[in-house]
């Protein structure tokens, strides 16, 4: 079985390779009615969890605390494996609650699903591509591959959203491109991020040109704004309700702007079933046009983030006058009219909405996973990752980036890319604080969005190999006369965009090697 999974923010999408063909799996909730997504929620009673359907089918009994978007935690700077969060009265790691959420879905896939018969063997093998976000960490990638893993997948790649999306692309648009109109703008937002990637499409072969992201914008963000504006219509502070009163609220928001289209002339929040005896009235009336009002903002962000990509493409063309293909619109939260509306107003180009917007990046995961169907990518690494070091004989700290954005990922089945530093060691104790982030300032320094990707301690000095914790030895500078081992560092990016790095004493032999992230 060979599956694509599109774990999302609000929404975990499966689609299946089958001879050629690349249909979105369904799955039944406990009613018996069928969805083509699981709901990506937790839920904490007494220290028991629950997800996905089992999650919501509990949300209004006061005893239980539902999660949504708990994804968006993996965004976070330190979102690393045994970090642990607040869920309802439990406290549980990060991990965890990816794996046990993952775990789910593929009892879902097995019991729950529209599968054939055929595919659903006892003991097949479920193999499967799954995707992150473009700008994602190196400890968000570790932690999602590494939950798949542990869940009982055979995950063979993971892509970059927009990457996946591309695959959907050519396999639905083929006929769009030719030799000089070979370049789209895949632009994904969905429910907790949005990606934008530019691609250059030759046949079945894919290279990535440039990514641009943000990690806290998404469908998420335009259900706040809407809960906002009917609060202040009802004249209610957020601050004075319940926090399942307000998860109530905000699920109806979700739903009115789910159902909005391009002749919606308003929405219609029933309060008074949310807000109980602080409801004035049974509903609040929010026009379309109001609602895009406050939209406009959030979706300005978006194209603003684009801006490295068109930047890009236009230089493209300066070198090789390429024509653009189209602006590709994938993502759940893209279904909104103002998004297609703003970017035509924008750019003028030809815009194409998948048909599947929120399918879109699972079916292309299972045209990735499908040996027969001949795609090849060649995508980017998106941010800058690099290490602190010394600098002025210990009178300033300076910023060492090892890989920097634009630099290409090896193949599926390729070696690492890898660089190397060699120097004379310094110090009795080596600290590496290894660092991701989405820009450097003019000054070389990190900025935007910033991820320590690890912390790292290694015994330059002999004597402290068998010693005492590491974390208990001071870092000094060696005296005068004395000469630390000959050092290297040798840092292997590979193919899922994740950092490991080897750090060796070459006079001893000595070594350490770290998986950043992990």
């Amino acid at each position: 079985m060979r599956l694509g999974i599109d774990f999302g923010t609000t929404h975990t999408v499966v689609a299946c390779a089958d001879r050629g063909n690349y249909p979105v799996v369904s799955f039944q909730d406990d009613g018996g009615d069928a969805h083509d997504a699981i709901p990506t929620v937790v839920a904490e009673k007494d220290g028991e969890l629950r997800y996905g359907f089992d999650a919501l089918a509990v949300e209004d009994e006061a005893s239980w605390t539902v999660v949504r978007s708990f994804k968006r935690w993996l965004a976070e700077g330190s979102a690393v494996p045994g970090r642990r969060v607040k869920v309802g009265s439990s406290e549980v790691a990060l991990g965890e609650i990816v794996v046990g959420f993952l775990r789910w879905v593929k009892s879902a896939i097995l019991e729950r699903s529209n599968l054939p018969p055929d595919l659903l063997a006892e003991g097949e093998e479920i193999v499967s591509v799954v995707a992150v976000p473009a700008n994602a960490s190196g400890a968000q990638r570790f932690l999602t591959l590494d939950a798949f893993r542990r869940s009982g997948f055979a995950p063979i790649a993971m892509l970059n959203e927009p990457s996946a999306a591309g695959f959907e692309y050519t396999h639905r648009h083929r006929d769009t491109l030719s030799k000089k109109r070979d370049h789209v703008v895949v632009y994904d937002l969905g429910g907790g991020t949005f990606d934008a990637s530019l691609v250059r499409m030759h046949g079945k072969s894919h290279e990535v040109v440039a990514t641009a992201g943000q990690n806290h914008l998404g469908g998420d963000d335009f259900d706040e704004l809407l809960v906002d504006l009917v609060l202040a219509r009802a004249k209610v502070a957020k601050a004075d309700i319940g926090d399942a009163a307000l998860a109530k609220l905000r699920g109806q928001c979700r739903e009115a702007k789910e159902r909005l289209g391009p002749s919606t002339k308003k929405l219609s929040i029933d309060v008074e079933g949310s807000l109980g005896a602080r409801a004035k009235t049974t509903e609040i009336v929010v026009t379309a046009q109001e609602f895009y009002d406050a939209c406009g903002p959030l979706v300005d962000r978006s194209v603003d983030t684009m801006t490295p990509v068109m930047t890009r493409l236009d230089a493209e063309g300066n070198d090789a006058s390429p024509e653009i293909a189209g602006i590709y619109v994938v993502g759940g939260a893209s279904e909104l009219p103002i998004v297609a509306r703003t970017l035509r107003a924008r750019f003028g180009r030809k815009v194409h909405r998948s048909p599947y917007p929120g399918a879109a990046i699972a079916i292309g995961l299972a045209i990735a996973c499908d040996e027969a169907a001949g795609f090849e990518l060649a995508d980017r690494f998106s941010r800058t990752f690099g290490v602190f070091r010394e600098g002025d004989a210990g009178k300033a700290i300076v910023f060492d980036p090892i890989f920097t954005p634009g630099t290409e990922l090896p193949g599926r089945t390729g070696e690492p890319i890898r660089k190397t530093r060699g120097y004379r060691a310094a110090h009795n104790l080596g600290h590496f604080r290894f660092l991701e982030c989405s820009a450097l300032g003019d000054d070389g320094r990190p900025r935007g969005d910033i991820v320590v990707s690890g912390d790292v301690l290694f015994p330059f000095e002999a004597g402290l190999r068998a010693g005492p914790l590491l974390g208990d030895v001071a870092v000094e500078r060696l005296g005068d006369g004395l000469r630390g081992p000959r050092v290297e560092e040798e840092y292997a990016l590979d193919d899922a965009g994740i950092v490991s790095v080897t750090i060796r004493d070459l006079d001893s032999g000595f070594e350490r090697v770290f998986r950043l992230g992990a």
